[in-house]
């Protein structure tokens, strides 16, 4: 990427995700019709049954998904306990159409409270643990900004005291990351590597594409060494090729780590990659709270926010398709 590019791209991801945290912006963007078009892109609906018939249409392809149901930072235990709620209702419904030995769950901890407390945060996340488990199939906990990521380790250390198979979310922009890979790269330890989608400060992550994605290769080296399972979570075609080679060189078989990939995102590339042999799964997310989601894949890639502008302008036609 050019420096000229590069440094427009910088704005434009810092101007979204301000906007990601104005309640005005937000306020304004639910309400332009032309975001039904631009959701359906990236979010598989707001109910559950519309979650579960996408996951079912990409479990077909021959991929796998792992199934976020939207919401974040909580500020009551009502709320919390609704998120809770909308994973069992998921799981049992993943359970009842045979889609459990493909699909998985996400779960944010502060959409289950862990703002309001860490404890209260365990006990829920426990909860939907507990019913994968039953329904044979297994949590992830997601990241968030960097004031989480000690309390959110520790959650899923004490998680995988009774469910070994939770896996942790690393994020390559933070500083802390590599040492984060070394401690969590141990056997039957998942962890899925992200390039990192929160506005955080200087002194903490790297600022530029090119400081990240070395990050990224830095980490993905300390996984792919490790014994545990890495899934790396990346649409860049460059990392990719250079983790199938460092997958070869680790002695790597595609069924000891995956590629991760958002919904809406290079659907081709997807099924290329899983058609050659590699474990692929989509990120799939679901729900009415889709904002603060849509605006951070705004943000992480440039030509989505190219789609953006298109659609915005184009409102009206492009809302009635």
């Amino acid at each position: 990427m050019v420096p000229a590019r590069a440094s427009v791209c910088a704005v434009l991801r810092s101007l979204i995700l301000v906007a990601a945290g104005n309640p005005t912006v937000r306020r304004l963007v639910a309400t332009v019709p032309v975001n039904r078009y631009l959701v359906r892109r990236f979010v598989a609906g707001v109910s559950t049954e519309q979650a579960v018939a996408a996951a079912a249409v990409l479990v077909a392809d021959g991929l796998a998904v792992t199934l976020d149901h939207l919401g974040e930072d909580v500020a009551a235990g009502a709320d919390a306990e609704s998120a809770v709620q909308a994973y069992l209702e998921l799981l049992a419904c993943l359970s009842a159409a045979g889609l459990t030995n493909r699909a998985e769950v996400s779960v944010k901890l502060s959409a289950v409270g862990q703002r309001l407390d860490e404890a209260l945060a365990l006990r829920n996340a426990s909860r939907i643990c507990a019913a994968a488990e039953q329904a044979g199939t297994t949590v992830t906990l997601d990241a968030e900004d960097h004031t989480l990521t000690d309390s959110t380790l520790r959650v899923h250390a004490e998680l995988r005291r009774s469910w070994p198979r939770t896996g942790a979310v690393l994020q390559a922009y933070l500083h802390r990351t590599l040492d984060d890979c070394r401690a969590l790269a141990v056997e039957g330890v998942r962890v899925r590597l992200c390039k990192g989608a929160y506005a955080e400060p200087p002194e903490l992550a790297f600022r530029t594409s090119h400081e990240v994605a070395r990050s990224f290769v830095r980490c993905a080296n300390i996984l792919l060494a490790g014994g545990g399972y890495p899934m790396f979570a990346t649409h860049d075609s460059r990392i990719i090729d250079i983790v199938a080679e460092r997958a070869r060189w680790y002695g790597r078989s595609p069924g000891s780590f995956e590629y991760q990939m958002l919904y809406g995102v290079r659907p081709a590339e997807q099924r290329r990659l899983a058609a050659a042999g590699d474990t692929i799964r989509v990120y799939l997310p679901y729900g009415s709270d889709w904002y603060s989601y849509l605006t951070r894949r705004l943000a992480e890639r440039p030509g989505n926010v190219t789609f953006f502008l298109r659609a915005v302008v184009s409102g009206p036609r492009v809302s009635s398709t």
